[in-house]
C-alpha cells in the first residue's frame, strides 16, 4: 500500500522523515547548493549555507518535480528531485507575492 499525502499532518509526517531528510540532502549536494531554474536561465542563486559556511535562512527547497499529492509512488524517488530558491519554487506553485505591479491609471473607468 502507498502512503498518501493529502493532509497537512501527512504532509509533515513526510517531510520530517528520516529517508526525506537524507533524499533531500542528497539531492541538495547532486544540485551543488544551487536553483536549478535560475541556473538554466544563466543566473546562479545558493543557499546560504554554502555561501557563509551557517545556515541562516533557509533559501534552497527540494522540489518534487512531480507533487507526491497526485504521485505519492514518486515522493521518494531521486530523479523527481530539483533544487530550487524560494522565488522559483513560489512561481512554480503559482504563489507570487507582491510581485504583481500594480496599475498607476485604469483606463478601463473612462
Amino acid at each position: 500500500m502507498v502512503a498518501e499525502y493529502k493532509t497537512l499532518e501527512q504532509k509533515r509526517k513526510f517531510y520530517k522523515s528520516k529517508e526525506w531528510q537524507t533524499l533531500r540532502k542528497a539531492a541538495l549536494e547532486r544540485d551543488n547548493h544551487e536553483c536549478q531554474k535560475c541556473k538554466r536561465e544563466g543566473k546562479v542563486h545558493v543557499d546560504s549555507i554554502k555561501v557563509d559556511g551557517q545556515r541562516k535562512s533557509v533559501e534552497l527547497n527540494v522540489h518534487h518535480k512531480y507533487e507526491i499529492e497526485q504521485f505519492p509512488k514518486l515522493a521518494l524517488i531521486f530523479e523527481n528531485l530539483e533544487t530550487l530558491c524560494l522565488n522559483c519554487h513560489n512561481e512554480t506553485h503559482e504563489r507570487v507575492f507582491g510581485n504583481e505591479k500594480k496599475k498607476k491609471w485604469n483606463d478601463e473607468k473612462w
